[in-house]
């Protein structure tokens, strides 16, 4: 990301009836005190028929599930926060970004499929959701079948290149919880990642670490970097898309990031006002999340917040399908913005669905080691880590990081 252009009821209890009277044959009309009494009688009867009806049954609220960079230290680099690193949080929503339609389940999508992704147990110290079976995903046809998110919600950095395990044991003294790694895609700006392997993932993990993968792969025809450009989208941007969502689940796969993660496509910010980039762009995106969400992961996005987010809010009030379900948004105004971002209502991606990238190309020290990256503030999905124990080398840390403040 260092080289991007930075972005600016209750149910009514049903009435029991009165038990009915036997049938009587006609006869004379009873006394006046015999009558009282008959009328006691079935008063009684009826109270008695009340008391011991069941009660009436009542509608239970689903509850509410939850749902979006390259950067510094080299051509594109990474993210940091300003507001804390704060315990891990989850909460019970549907995958839906906030405020759009649900999708009807029974529609037929032939760009849609099926999947059933592999139960994954969270790991220590993190908290996470349990989905309402059935549910559904935004731009889903099929009952949404993902083991809960992991969330996390504080601060995080980005960087170009995976750092050392040695780096990051020490910057286990800075404000950081979640870092992103540039973990595949035929974009990235540092495409030789010689530290990301299952053994740093399982390591980092181990240390607290919380990650953030993203996928850096083809890009809008209407790029505005420059090197970005040799990675356009094509002419057959729904195929394209389809084929990279599948080369991100198999690559977060080969790192030991299970399913249920969140994989974050990055795409650079292009220009505004051409219509024909901004709808290739979108039939890719789209194609994308598709196969990765059909494959089991959950698909997030990462843009300028003046371009490609401002386009993904504008599809998602339109009710379009298909769309991430997590957003991180790019613009660099030095302090975090998590939930007062302009281009998005409040609604939109909430709750625990957004990162704020709001500075890039910094330079922190922590432990005595220093790198270049980008600053973000997030409450958002992270990587669920399968990667065996015995791949995390033997780094002596503690398992926690430096509590601080949630954004």
């Amino acid at each position: 990301m260092s080289t991007r252009t930075p972005p600016v009821s209750e149910g009514a209890p049903a009435l029991v009836p009165a038990p009915p009277s036997a049938p009587t044959r006609p006869r004379s009309a009873p006394p006046p005190g015999a009558r009282a009494v008959v009328a006691a009688v079935l008063v009684a009867l009826a109270g008695t028929a009340l008391l011991n009806a069941p009660p009436p049954a009542t509608a239970r609220t689903a509850p509410e599930s939850a749902a979006g960079p390259e950067s510094a230290a080299g051509p594109e680099s990474a993210a940091g926060p300003e507001s804390a690193a704060g315990p891990e949080s989850a909460t019970t929503r549907s995958l839906t970004p906030s405020g759009s339609t649900a999708p009807d389940p029974t529609a037929a999508d032939p760009n849609s499929a099926d999947a059933t992704a592999p139960d994954s147990t969270a790991p220590d110290s993190t908290s996470a959701d349990s989905t309402t079976p059935g549910s559904t995903t935004p731009g889903s046809t099929t009952p949404d079948l993902l083991a809960a998110p992991v969330h996390f919600a504080g601060k995080a950095f980005d960087t170009c290149e995976a750092p050392s395990l040695t780096v990051m044991k020490a910057w286990l003294a800075s404000p950081y919880g979640a870092v992103g790694i540039y973990f595949g895609g035929r974009g990235r700006g540092c495409p030789v990642q010689k530290e990301l392997t299952p053994s740093w993932v399982a390591s980092a993990h181990a240390m607290g670490w919380r990650l953030l993968p993203l996928f850096v792969g083809s890009q809008a025809p209407c790029v505005d970097s420059l090197a970005k450009r040799k990675y356009a989208i094509g002419s057959t941007p729904v195929t394209q898309g389809t084929k990279e969502g599948g080369d991100a689940v198999r690559a977060a796969k080969a790192l030991g990031i299970g399913a249920s993660s969140p994989l974050y496509l990055d795409i650079e910010a292009y220009q505004r006002g051409d219509t024909n980039c901004a709808a290739t762009t979108l039939s890719f995106v789209r194609a994308w999340n598709r196969e990765v969400r059909r494959l089991g992961y959950l698909p997030g996005f990462y843009s300028s917040a003046d371009t490609g987010v401002r386009d993904m809010e504008t599809q998602r009030r339109a009710g379009t399908k298909d769309l991430p379900e997590a957003m991180w948004f790019a613009r660099w105004r030095g302090q975090p913005a998590l939930l007062t971002e302009s281009v998005l209502q409040p609604q939109a991606w909430t709750p625990h669905a957004r990162i704020h990238q709001y500075a890039g190309n910094v330079t922190e020290t922590y432990g005595g080691r220093t790198l270049a990256i980008d600053r973000n503030a997030m409450d958002a999905p992270v990587a669920r880590v399968t990667a065996p124990a015995r791949f995390a080398a033997r780094v002596p840390v503690p398992l926690s990081f430096v509590a601080s403040q949630r954004p």
